[in-house]
């Protein structure tokens, strides 16, 4: 006879929580970030080859779609410092109670957004 009730929670009934969500889009990061590094690479490769495939990548950042993926990169690497520095304090023994670790999520998401805003400024405007 099969059980109707299953023993671990399932996607109808789990209730989502900041951690998890901090952690799941932590590891996505991370692996976008590998992608950026490599791209970020690729296009400083482009010197060897010449001013004018450079001049050719310079000019896509002016663009609008290059201006979201310049405020998406420094999202990506300020999201990415500020877990690692949770991960850290969690590493020390600090931060394992549930109120604090929801705040430390919270901390995290806006910390990224504010240290976006902050170091491109400016140039976000114009």
């Amino acid at each position: 006879m099969k059980d109707k009730n299953p023993l671990s929670p399932h996607l109808q009934i789990y209730n989502w929580h900041i951690s998890s969500l901090i952690s799941i889009s932590h590891r996505i990061i991370g692996i976008i970030n590998i992608i950026i590094v490599t791209l970020i690479c690729i296009w400083v490769a482009f010197l060897l080859l010449g001013s004018s495939n450079y001049e050719f990548v310079q000019n896509f950042f002016k663009t609008y779609f290059g201006k979201f993926l310049i405020v998406g990169t420094v999202w990506s690497f300020s999201f990415q410092i500020l877990c690692e520095i949770r991960h850290l304090f969690w590493d020390l023994g600090f931060g394992f109670e549930l109120k604090t670790s929801n705040i430390s999520g919270i901390l995290v998401i806006f910390g990224s957004i504010f240290l976006t805003i902050l170091i491109l400024g400016k140039n976000l405007i114009q």
